[in-house]
């Protein structure tokens, strides 16, 4: 028989005025164990405020929200200088920071960075032609917000466009105007996927 199978009664007593938890019992371990908890207890007795609750965390870290800001801000000089790379790389640091923020915090502060966030760098990797990345990125920008982001579904639905996969780019930018209205890039997005449409049928034809 295991010792899982086993339950021994231990003979424990309570003091009253002490709180301590004493026993007759002259196992050493059980008395080792024992004075380490009555002292724990004394321990947390002694504290200031032994009764309150620890006071909630602050709702929004305003020195994570102003890194976010920062490197944001930085990768976007980056990308107007030309220096793609290094932006991809500013914008991702800016999302590890943003993604990490604790579970307290709002949810929606979380979307609206990201959102932003992966809109950019889907921005940047369509400037290096880095065309499935900067697909998967538009995908996750509009994930975290899916209305008032129509360059997140322009940008994926270009991105479609460049790698060929016609239909698929069709099908996510209509859509997208169903969702954002008749916004005029895509619009324009969707004229120019479905004239390449047409060029494929009539040289299938």
């Amino acid at each position: 028989m295991s010792d899982l199978e086993t339950f021994t009664l231990l003979p424990l007593q309570l003091d009253p005025q002490s709180k301590a938890v004493n026993t007759p019992s002259g196992s050493r371990s059980l008395q080792t164990e024992l004075a380490a908890l009555n002292a724990l207890h004394r321990s947390l007795l002694s504290l200031e405020t032994p009764n309150h609750v620890p006071p909630p965390p602050v709702p929004v870290n305003p020195k994570r929200s102003a890194n976010i800001s920062k490197l944001r801000d930085s990768a976007n000089a980056e990308h107007r200088k030309g220096r793609h790379a290094e932006a991809v790389k500013l914008y991702s640091l800016g999302l590890q920071m943003a993604l990490g923020r604790p579970l307290w915090e709002p949810q929606g502060l979380v979307r609206e960075e990201t959102a932003a966030l992966y809109a950019n760098r889907a921005q940047a990797h369509m400037a290096l032609q880095a065309w499935p990345e900067g697909a998967a990125d538009a995908e996750c920008s509009v994930e975290a917000k899916r209305t008032g982001n129509a360059k997140a579904w322009w940008r994926r639905g270009k991105c479609l466009l460049e790698m060929g996969r016609l239909d698929e780019a069709r099908e996510w930018v209509r859509k997208a105007l169903e969702l954002e209205g008749e916004e005029a890039e895509l619009a324009a997005l969707l004229k120019d996927i479905d004239a390449k449409l047409k060029t494929k049928a009539d040289a299938a034809a």
